[in-house]
């Protein structure tokens, strides 16, 4: 049989899947929470929203504020990591229900003698909870109430605003209905704000044809956090298989001197847990960690699980690849891309449950190694509740560690494994190049649901990934495209040097390098300064010192009358800082336009000066106007705006 509850709560959000999926904060980031609350008839009723971290035993409650049309809102703020649970509890609230009527019948003249009777009793009933001042206070009320000769003084303090507040922060819940609890899960800073730089250590060596070393990559350190980034990401370290090894430029047949796919995972120098003998020991790896970490940067490494046909594994746990009658497993396959030197891991093994437990152990021994970021390849290839298992186990444990998917494949199997429990996510930015394309691929990733779950990360450019827009392009088009990653979204990140040196010559009629660094050594001038690396730099620089840029969800795009340039303007959690971004989408000709201010956003009145501060240039700027002249030349082929009022 029902309760009596006279309360009905729903459409709550935020909430995924009717809460079996969590929603993601970072530390100090606010959960707006929004309710539908009814009651039937007249009464005044009343919603809390109730919150608390999993190391709390007690509820901490916000009373929420009725909008209109009966939804109410209120919000918390996630002060540490770890889960937090949320609910919605709403009630009927008789004192001020009784506050209510009596005022209605008072400002029509009504004689309340009974009414304020009643009152007394509601106030009575309140004497145990309040503080010393106001339990006088409330003594008063219950004298004055029951005094026919103090009807006058009576019928003020019913009404009076003093009594309203300590109704409402005394109330006397009664058929209280609650919701069911939800979650979010909160992340350091570094899960909202990160940018990436990708290397092939192996290609770090000073000389050419030479196998660089993570000695090597000392000397490249300095130069990455100078440019302004704080993650490495490193492609995989580990032994190198040597059956079906590819060759250069992914030929099926390696000769002698070829160094294969740093992705075909292991050979009779070990797995996962081991290092390819040629970048150096254990000991040398742990210490290029360490001092990255001392200039600023984290090390990220590749999670890739698969299988060279040499792997330890093959051998020591047949179980858990899948045979076919010939007593050979099927190479790994993504039409039209066909990996010989890889063999998929069957998933459906018997056996899955010490698989599943030695790739959990393979994370903890490199976190123990110093590692907290990890981006996984090709992860919507692998069963999306093993990794909220995974996940979720090492959370438990090392609450710090942050998970990248590589997962270039349909929206809705990106979206499930951000749901469980993916902290960021590769995005078809690579191809999103119009403005039509980028606002609306924009506008999805920040004004509907996944805005709680998916937090993207924009890279330009991947080794698997020479986009044709950059294929012989200009350097504007690099300084446009890097632009758009590092102000649209606050995670990002290229794969260098090959981006900022602009080597783009692909396979002909494909997304792909020729000569790609999957397959070979390259040697780079990892010293060459240009105008590309020069604006990376500052851009890099600008996004650290603005904390609108430090988010992705607080964006909204200007009318500009020119499709060729695109306007966007962002703000940080408190408007403490906002900027204005403008960027010319023509990477050949100069392209001008007119930006339409947000005025009401900014709380700027008509015809008051905003002054706007290039951060590049160090140009100021005082528009007086809605809208204001722009030009913008591929040779800079952006503002980035600083707005003071």
């Amino acid at each position: 049989m029902q309760n009596q509850s006279r309360i009905v709560i729903e459409n709550i959000a935020p909430q995924l899947n009717e809460g079996t999926v969590y929603i993601k904060r970072v530390v100090d980031e606010i959960v707006n929470v929004t309710a539908d609350v009814l009651v039937d008839g007249h009464d005044v009723l009343q919603a809390n929203l109730l919150f608390k971290h999993e190391s709390e035993k007690k509820w901490s409650e916000h009373r929420m504020d009725a909008t209109s049309n009966d939804q109410y809102v209120a919000n918390f703020i996630t002060t540490k990591q770890g889960f937090y649970s949320y609910k919605i509890e709403g009630w009927v609230d008789y004192a001020l229900n009784w506050q209510h009527g009596i005022e209605r019948k008072i400002d029509d003249y009504q004689h309340v003698n009974s009414e304020l009777l009643e009152g007394a009793e509601l106030l009575f009933a309140l004497l145990d909870d309040v503080n010393a001042d106001d339990k006088e206070y409330l003594l008063r009320l219950i004298f004055i109430f029951k005094n026919t000769e103090t009807y006058a003084e009576a019928i003020k303090e019913a009404i009076s605003k003093r009594l309203t507040v300590i109704l409402k922060n005394n109330p006397k819940k009664t058929l209280t209905q609650t919701s069911p609890e939800y979650k979010v899960y909160v992340d350091r800073l570094k899960a909202r704000f990160s940018t990436w730089y990708e290397f092939f250590p192996r290609s770090a060596s000073e000389h050419e044809g030479k196998h660089g070393t993570f000695n090597d990559c000392h000397r490249l350190l300095p130069r990455v956090a100078q440019m302004g980034f704080d993650t490495l990401y490193f492609p995989p370290i580990h032994p190198i298989g040597e059956v079906n090894r590819k060759g250069k430029n992914n030929t099926t047949v390696a000769q002698d001197g070829d160094v294969g796919s740093t992705w075909g995972i292991g050979s009779k120098y070990g797995g996962h847990k081991d290092i390819h003998p040629e970048l150096g020991s254990l000991e040398d790896f742990k210490h290029l960690v360490a001092k990255a970490k001392e200039l600023g940067i984290e090390v990220a490494m590749d999670y890739a699980l698969q299988a060279a046909p040499d792997h330890p594994w093959v051998t020591e746990h047949p179980d858990w690849f899948k045979w076919r009658p010939d007593g050979t497993v099927q190479y790994a396959e993504n039409p039209p891309k066909k990996y010989q030197d890889i063999l998929p891991i069957y998933w459906e093994s018997k056996d899955y449950k010490n698989l599943w437990q030695e790739c959990l152990d393979t994370l903890f021994y490199w976190i123990d190694c110093g590692i907290n970021v990890f981006r996984v390849d090709n992860p919507h290839t692998k069963p999306y509740y093993f990794w909220g298992w995974i996940i979720t186990e090492v959370k438990k444990k090392h609450p710090d560690v942050l998970f990248l998917a590589e997962a270039f494949t349909r929206p809705k199997i990106m979206h499930q494994l951000a749901k469980q429990g993916y902290t960021q996510s590769y995005t078809y930015f690579t191809w999103r190049d119009s403005k039509h394309e980028l606002i609306e691929y924009m506008n999805e990733l920040t004004q509907t649901d996944q805005k709680e779950y998916m937090r993207p990360n924009f890279w330009p450019n991947t080794p698997d990934i020479n986009p044709y827009h950059l294929q012989g392009a200009p350097e504007s088009k690099y300084l446009q495209r890097y632009a758009l990653a590092a102000t649209l979204c606050s995670n990002i990140g290229i794969y260098g040097p090959v981006f900022e040196q602009m080597i783009d010559v692909p396979i002909a009629g494909k997304e792909e390098y020729y000569m790609s660094e999957k397959f070979q050594l390259c040697h780079y001038d990892w010293f060459k300064e240009n105008k590309v690396t020069t604006l990376i730099t500052k851009i890099n620089h600008i996004r650290k010192e603005n904390e609108s840029y430090q988010q992705t969800n607080n964006i909204k795009f200007l009318e500009t009358g020119n499709d060729q340039l695109i306007a966007f303007y962002k703000w940080n959690q408190d408007k403490t800082n906002e900027t204005l971004t403008v960027i010319s989408l023509d990477a050949y000709n100069a392209q001008t336009g007119s930006v339409q201010l947000p005025l009401n956003d900014l709380g700027v009145p008509y015809g008051h000066k905003v002054e706007v501060v290039d951060l590049v240039t160090r140009n100021t700027y005082n528009w007086y106007n809605e809208r204001n002249y722009v030009q913008l030349h591929a040779t800079l082929p952006f503002h980035i705006f600083k707005i003071n009022k």
